[in-house]
């Protein structure tokens, strides 16, 4: 069985281990990049296909003859057409959970920056502001704890309940937003109730054409003044400029985003704007943890050799 991986430098930073991935194939062929000119060159040949972003839309999967199972290497499974796929009789995996510990890990990490104005301190002792001190410690910056203060959480999946059990073991209240154009939920509260009522709004729900702009100038508006807002879910669901001037007006105290709306930002984007105070920006790399990563490994390898073996493990389609 021959298989190709199309863009291994997206999950490997040479710190995984790869030989029982390997060990499935008789032939076995990992690509650090291939670009969309390259893909049905390298594909025709391949049983199976493991890609994490590279698009495998219907007019290249047409041209792999050979192709019997394609494995994302994430959960997302928009990069590959998965109505053409099942009209070929290619099955489709994905990987799961794999990145929760990391996730929840990276949006208490922000949101303890944002409270105890990390970022800022650090500066200071480093510029020589704290050498310049008429005392032994420097305050020039709010510093707040976690304990008491309440978190909204919009989006209850495993990311959202991971960051849950954390803030409550660091004394937070924690209120669950109804699912975003699903059937209420006993125990969840309506988006429009939960924000007045938080100091921090933790996102982890899927972008849909419902999340889109969720959070825009009218739902920040309805936020307390001084709250925070952390982004680890899609940069989409919250709109970048209305954010920028809620921070520039002090509306918010502060926000932290591991994601944007375009990804690498390489037409820029109004959060990188140098006048944009208590913003912390991570470039998409809550899920990239070393442990994260060979879990993504581990899936496939288990998912391959359920397939070789006719069983089907988390299959989409």
């Amino acid at each position: 069985m021959k298989a190709v991986f199309l863009d291994l430098n997206s999950l490997d930073c040479n710190d995984l281990n790869l030989a029982e991935l390997e060990a499935q194939f008789s032939e076995f062929t990992a690509y650090p990049a291939t670009s969309a000119q390259q893909v049905a060159e390298r594909i025709a040949a391949a049983d199976v296909v493991i890609v994490n972003k590279v698009v495998l839309d219907a007019p290249t999967l047409a041209t792999a003859k050979q192709l019997k199972h394609v494995c994302i290497a994430a959960t997302g499974t928009n990069n590959v057409d998965l109505v053409a796929a099942a009209e070929q009789g290619i099955s489709v995996s994905n990987c799961q959970a794999y990145g929760t510990a990391s996730v929840a890990q990276h949006v208490m990490t922000l949101m303890l920056a944002l409270h105890t104005n990390l970022v800022a301190y650090n500066q200071a002792a480093r510029n020589g502001q704290w050498a310049q001190a008429k005392q032994f410690c420097l305050l020039d910056y709010p510093i707040q704890e976690l304990n008491g203060k309440t978190l909204g959480i919009v989006g209850y999946g495993n990311l959202g309940a991971g960051v849950a059990q954390l803030a409550e073991a660091f004394g937070m209240q924690v209120l669950i937003a109804q699912r975003i154009g699903g059937d209420s939920v006993a125990g969840r509260v309506a988006l429009d109730e939960l924000l007045p009522q938080v100091d921090v709004l933790s996102l982890h729900c899927p972008l849909t054409a419902q999340t889109r702009d969720l959070i825009n100038a009218q739902t920040i508006a309805q936020m307390k003044n001084g709250a925070f807002i952390i982004n680890a879910a899609r940069g989409g669901i919250v709109n970048e400029a209305d954010l920028a001037e809620a921070l520039r007006s002090g509306k918010l105290a502060g926000a932290a985003t591991d994601v944007l709306s375009e990804e690498p930002p390489v037409h820029g984007n109004p959060l990188l704007a140098d006048d944009v105070p208590n913003l912390i920006i991570t470039p998409h790399s809550a899920w990239g943890s070393v442990q994260a990563r060979q879990r993504i490994v581990d899936q496939l390898t288990e998912t391959i050799a359920g397939f070789k073996r006719g069983e089907l493990i988390r299959v989409i389609n």
